[in-house]
């Protein structure tokens, strides 16, 4: 009878727990519905399928009721996404500005749809896109981006925002002062370097109202991330420790790393070698305090050598550093799995040769291992060192570069690679995308998400670019299909855009003495042919009756780069002048790329995407009186222009083509430099070197001088009128010269 009554007992339990579950992915699946559309949240019905057969999702009619069951809330938004976009052809953004277009009436699920995932882990995010992008987030920012990133299906996102307010406490615990500590630390947008162990203190010390306002933020993370049954990957111990621990732990082992990129070497990070006893404490130290205040999933993002040379090189030395990090996360945490970059492979794969690949990854048991293959649209790592000797890994797609904005991402061979990966490596657990900055191409992302997913649209990429093209539009229109198309062959299809996604347009950089640099001059010869493209596609897509948002965007964002191009075009032409001393032709051209600039200008502040206004004013919100509001806005125009030291090779790598940016900071700096090499050839009869130093020293301090002095107030709200300004800048540039 006992053993009835406990039987009984169990079972009820056993029902009680799985009812739970159902209770709370339903409840995340209805509030994720009411945030994202919520005059028709009650039309839907959702239906948690057993948790025995993996992530999957359906999708069906039932009593006028769109049906979605999942095993999770998570699968579920995914078949509500599949819905949104496939049924009523619209999308969700991942910036909480831009609403969501429903048709009037929901449309009906005439045959049932089913999908389940092909892999496991699907990643997203990169360090470099908490400064390049998100820095100045706030809840309603993070609230859209994880909704996005449940639709799309993400369930492994890096989630290290809050993580100084963690390290403020472990170095107070271990007897620094406070303004040692946030003196170590950088401004908010150079967090992600200070985190990979490539700079410390510059523009430091760290406000402590940022370190608390960041803890309540994470906080509110991790919970909506663990809600959408998603695992955030949290830091952990990396080596990386403030020179001035040294005062308080003079035995321990701690190096002074040579000076990452160009930063002088009072910049440079301190590392503590993980054999000694204190890395190991310190290890516990973090993760204690980390898991109270966040709690935890168990994945741990540490790279202890990105971007930066190993004290050596030698396989054994390579092997007892991999296994004592390792189990220094076990002895914190049992259950600890240790993800690294597979960048670090790529950045110095001259160095990391197979043999000392080898010897760091299979230290430690593989099962406690993930590696991201960082860079797989360019470079794959896995086929080049064995698949990772058997350690799981995700295959990413990067895509972007310090917020650049050229067009890229080439979904064919996205399409190509990923497929390929799948059907020939066993250790591939995921899909994942490791962008550093939101771009302007945001549906491959969305591409390289459902490539996750087993999917009747997955039939040819040429099909999913029309379907693509419909919830752009919100209808089937054969204009903007061919648009796409024409898109998708030409200039998304282009191997050197796709190689060059991280150089961004010339006229967003420094100008050089051989202008445009020769790296970037063969790239160049390119564009003709893709001037052509443009204006065929923008022909196509400018008769489209459509006032939707993701319409509006495309079009002026490939304007854009049709006058993006045509300055590039122009400034060959310049070049050309340059060398013969012709100063008229050079005046002409000169002044022909000072139109554009003013026309960018006017086109880019019709839409807040491609404004710097937004990006400056959230900065100032974080500031509690006018000297933190300064001090948070020169670090954000700092990171988007010069970035670092003055002259530094860094400079412009975050260049981006935005209203403000355009005339403000690139226009000046192109006027002085046209000035220059006018004066220059008017007499002497040619522009030297010597006049380049002459212009560099000039162009160096006017860059200090924009973000430190803060040139220039930006303020504004989007104009509107996006369709309108672009078909007017569309008709003045169309038929500009293409050579």
């Amino acid at each position: 009878m006992k053993r009835i009554v406990v039987f009984v007992a169990l079972c009820l339990w056993a029902t009680n727990i799985f009812a739970a579950k159902i209770d709370t992915n339903i409840s995340a699946i209805k509030a994720l519905a009411e945030r994202v559309v919520p005059s028709v949240a009650d039309q839907f019905e959702w239906r948690v399928l057993p948790a025995k057969g993996g992530d999957r999702w359906e999708l069906s009619s039932e009593d006028g009721k769109i049906v979605i069951a999942g095993n999770n809330a998570g699968s579920m938004a995914v078949g509500l996404n599949h819905y949104l976009k496939y049924y009523c052809l619209t999308e969700v953004s991942w910036y909480a500005a831009d609403p969501v277009v429903l048709p009037a009436t929901l449309p009906s699920v005439d045959t049932p749809v089913a999908a389940k995932a092909r892999v496991k882990d699907r990643f997203f995010l990169n360090y470099c896109t908490y400064g390049y992008t998100m820095p100045w987030w706030g809840w309603s920012d993070w609230e859209r981006l994880i909704d996005w990133m449940a639709l799309n299906g993400v369930n492994l996102p890096l989630a290290i925002t809050g993580q100084e307010s963690i390290w403020y406490k472990v170095w107070s615990n271990l007897g620094l002062t406070d303004e040692e500590i946030r003196g170590f630390f950088t401004g908010p947008a150079h967090l992600p370097w200070h985190r990979m162990q490539n700079i410390d203190y510059w523009q430091g010390p760290l406000p402590k109202g940022w370190l608390d306002s960041q803890e309540e933020l994470q906080k509110k993370i991790v919970a909506r991330e663990r809600e959408l049954n998603m695992k955030p990957v949290l830091p952990a111990f990396a080596g990386h420790v403030p020179a001035e621990l040294k005062r308080v732990m003079p035995e321990a082992k701690i190096t002074k790393l040579k000076h990452w990129s160009d930063f002088p070497d009072d910049y440079a990070c301190s590392f503590l070698d993980p054999m000694d006893p204190a890395y190991t404490k310190i290890q516990k130290l973090f993760l204690d305090i980390q898991a109270q205040t966040y709690g935890t999933d168990h994945v741990y993002g540490i790279d202890i050598f990105n971007e930066l040379t190993p004290p050596s090189w030698e396989p054994d030395y390579l092997a007892r550093v991999s296994k004592q990090v390792y189990e220094s996360l076990r002895k914190a945490d049992k259950k600890a799995v240790w993800l690294q970059m597979g960048w670090m492979f790529y950045y110095q794969r001259q160095h990391w040769i197979p043999e000392r690949v080898e010897a760091y990854l299979t230290a430690p048991p593989a099962k406690g291992q993930l590696m991201l293959d960082y860079f797989c649209e360019f470079y794959e790592v896995w086929p080049t060192v064995e698949k990772f000797y058997g350690t799981p890994f995700i295959w990413c797609y990067l895509g972007n570069f310090g917020g650049n904005s050229p067009l890229t991402g080439n979904i064919k061979e996205i399409d190509r690679r990923f497929e390929n990966t799948l059907a020939n490596v066993e250790n591939l657990t995921g899909i994942g995308s490791t962008l550093e900055g939101f771009d302007y191409n945001p549906f491959v992302y969305e591409y390289v998400f459902e490539k996750a997913w087993t999917l009747p649209q997955h039939t040819s990429p040429t099909e999913w670019v029309n379907t693509m093209a419909d919830q752009r539009v919100g209808f089937v229109d054969e204009n903007a299909r061919k648009a796409w198309q024409i898109l998708a062959d030409g200039v998304y299809n282009n191997e050197e855009y796709g190689k060059h996604s991280h150089t961004g347009n010339p006229k967003h950089r420094h100008p050089w003495l051989v202008t445009p640099p020769q790296a970037d001059y063969k790239w160049n010869q390119t564009i003709t042919d893709d001037q052509q493209t443009l204006v065929s596609a923008l022909d196509y897509l400018l008769q489209v009756e459509s006032d939707r948002p993701s319409h509006r965007f495309d079009v002026v964002n490939i304007t854009r780069e049709l006058l993006s191009n045509t300055f590039v075009l122009s400034l060959c032409r310049f070049s050309d002048a340059k060398k013969r001393c012709d100063i008229e032709a050079m005046t002409k051209e000169e002044n022909f790329m000072c139109e554009i600039f003013k026309d960018l200008d006017i086109l880019m502040a019709t839409n807040q995407t491609f404004m710097l206004d937004k990006w400056l004013q959230d900065a100032r919100t974080f500031g509690t009186d006018e000297a933190e509001k300064n001090y948070y806005e020169s670090n954000a125009r700092s990171i988007v222009t010069a970035w670092g030291v003055e002259g530094s090779r860094l400079n412009d790598y975050a260049r981006r083509c935005q209203a403000g940016l355009i005339t403000s900071y690139y226009g000046e700096r192109w006027e002085m430099y046209f000035h220059e090499v006018k004066s220059a050839v008017l007499t002497k009869g040619k522009y030297t070197s010597d006049d380049h130093n002459t212009f560099r020293s000039i162009a160096d301090k006017f860059e200090t001088r924009w973000w430190t002095d803060r040139i220039d107030t930006f303020d504004r709200k989007p104009a509107g009128g996006e369709l309108e300004m672009a078909r007017k800048v569309f008709a003045k540039y169309r038929n500009t010269p293409t050579k």
